[in-house]
């Protein structure tokens, strides 16, 4: 290994707070672009839940990417490959794309058909129509909303361990060098607790999406998710040049962690990764077929045409940030003031912090993590409201009950109870693995993918064969998510499976399984949907 880089000298942190001040001035821009989509907010609840359907195919693409690209794809695939290797790569984002893009072509363009056609603001609608029931409406909503709630810790605690690792005075192994407020923060290593960086970001999107709902989340989702491509070019530029290029990066980093993983032993011993395992990851990315956040952004769409910019361009989008992130992480084992030891959350931000050493673009690159971040929260925290305000009270109470502003108000209102769990929550479980509660939240919504598909596409799937699908696959995703110590890095050891399948199976790959065949078999032995229903989902045409 070349020892050159033990010459990179390490930021003063209390030299200067420049990178916060800088930080703080991007999330002020945030609160004013609030601000701004108050005044287009046209009043209504139909603008609050989906814009209008009146967002275009750049802003359509904007939006689905920045809300699939979050603290997982950033902080989490940065520190997981620092952990396991170049096949972090391999195991999610080379197939993420293709997948993605089959998904939104194949389930996205005919739920907006749906949604434009018959006014649905979210999923659970249309799944009671298609089987014809309310209660898989009742049965989905906290299954949903369980597995969204994962997906906003990723969110938070991302952020938060992103600005501890920027200001943390442990930017060493002895941790000799203080922090950015060594007075302020002295009691949590002179670095931003993340209680308090949690907080503000918490605070900030519940601005915009309080002021201005899913247009406002469009607009906020558009600039962020160019603020955090630019940057994170920027980034990768940078850091490559402070290890003297592309080429000098590579051979600097610890060969083990180039191409094969931990031993699952715990041993200490590097291991190949599996066939299998490789495999089964590829049920992950199925999970944006079943999400919420994602579906709203779908129903935002102008017209069918608004998604072809989205299915060509989302997959270039998703390796220009995957490929960046996995060699940053790559090359940190290279990096001496990096330990092996070091949490894979805080991987992005030391690099950042060692090798960067302007404190402007230190702290403009550490905003573009964070708009990556937040431009996945704003949806998720936004869809939730809107299920609960459609898909619980309306469908209890009736429409007729509530005006116009007071279906805005009650959305609005569970949405700020959802910020404060997910809060409470994200500083509970703040040292959870971010990749890995990722994982386990994309498994779980992959699980129910049958039950879309089914819905588009096969006439003979019924109600109660959907039922079955979803309890099969939660119980199994369950099952396994408790083996797993409640989110965890887990494959499946059973001995059955290992003999018939090969060694390192992904739950997600039985738990789809599950749902599958339960909801073929009972389909089958149960009465069909109505003549009215296949009519209306399954038009003849010609």
């Amino acid at each position: 290994m070349d020892n050159n880089i033990m010459q990179i000298p390490l930021i003063a942190n209390s030299a200067s707070t420049t990178p916060l001040v800088v930080i703080s001035i991007y999330l002020c821009l945030l609160l004013g672009l609030a601000m701004f989509s108050k005044v287009l907010f046209r009043g209504t609840s139909t603008d609050y839940f989906v814009a209008s359907r009146s967002i275009g195919p750049f802003m359509l693409l904007m939006s689905v990417f920045g809300t699939t690209m979050t603290a997982f794809a950033l902080v989490g695939s940065t520190g997981k490959s620092f952990e396991r290797g170049v096949g972090t790569y391999g195991l999610m984002a080379s197939s993420s794309g293709l997948i993605h893009a089959a998904c939104f072509f194949l389930i996205g363009i005919k739920l907006w058909s749906f949604g434009k056609k018959y006014g649905y603001v979210t999923q659970i609608q249309f799944f009671r129509d298609r089987f014809e029931s309310r209660a898989i409406g009742f049965l989905l909503f906290p299954i949903l909303v369980c597995l969204v709630i994962p997906y906003l810790l990723i969110g938070v605690i991302g952020a938060s361990k992103t600005i501890e690792g920027l200001s943390s005075a442990k930017m060493t192994p002895k941790g000799e060098k203080p922090g950015m407020f060594p007075e302020l923060f002295a009691s949590y290593n002179d670095a931003v607790p993340p209680a308090l960086t949690g907080a503000i970001i918490c605070i900030v999107v519940l601005c915009y999406i309080f002021a201005g709902g899913s247009r406002a989340a469009a607009w906020a989702n558009t600039f962020q998710t160019i603020v955090f491509m630019v940057m994170g070019i920027l980034a990768f530029y940078l850091i490559s040049d402070k290890l003297g290029g592309l080429s000098a990066a590579i051979d600097q980093a610890n060969d083990a962690h180039l191409v094969r993983t931990p031993s699952i032993a715990g041993d200490g011993g590097h291991v190949g990764v599996p066939p299998i395992m490789f495999l089964t990851y590829m049920f992950i990315p199925l999970s944006v077929g079943m999400f919420p956040h994602l579906f709203q952004h779908w129903l935002t769409a102008r017209s069918a045409k608004s998604f072809r910019l989205t299915v060509v361009a989302h997959p270039l989008c998703i390796m220009i940030v995957w490929v960046p992130c996995v060699l940053i992480g790559l090359w940190a084992t290279g990096v001496p003031q990096i330990p092996e030891s070091t949490p894979g959350g805080a991987v992005l931000a030391k690099m950042v912090g060692i090798l960067i050493k302007d404190p402007v673009v230190s702290g403009l690159v550490t905003a573009g993590i964070l708009a990556a971040i937040m431009s996945s929260l704003d949806s998720q925290f936004l869809c939730l409201g809107t299920m609960f305000t459609n898909d619980i009270v309306i469908d209890t109470y009736g429409k007729e009950k509530f005006s116009d502003k007071q279906i805005v108000t009650i959305a609005r209102v569970f949405v700020v109870s959802i910020v404060v769990l997910t809060y409470i929550l994200s500083i509970v479980l703040y040292k959870k693995s971010v990749f890995d509660l990722a994982v386990w939240s994309f498994s779980g919504f992959a699980s129910l993918t049958p039950l879309v598909f089914a819905a588009l596409y096969w006439k003979r799937c019924s109600k109660l064969g959907a039922m079955a699908s979803v309890i099969a696959a939660v119980a199994v995703w369950l099952y396994f998510f408790a083996k797993s110590g409640w989110g965890g890095e887990y494959t499946v050891e059973a001995k059955w499976i290992v003999e018939t399948l090969g060694e390192g199976v992904m739950p997600v790959a039985l738990s789809f399984g599950a749902g599958l065949v339960a909801m073929i078999f009972v389909s089958l032995i149960t009465p069909k949907p109505s003549k009215e229903t296949i009519d209306k989902f399954f038009p003849k045409f010609g």
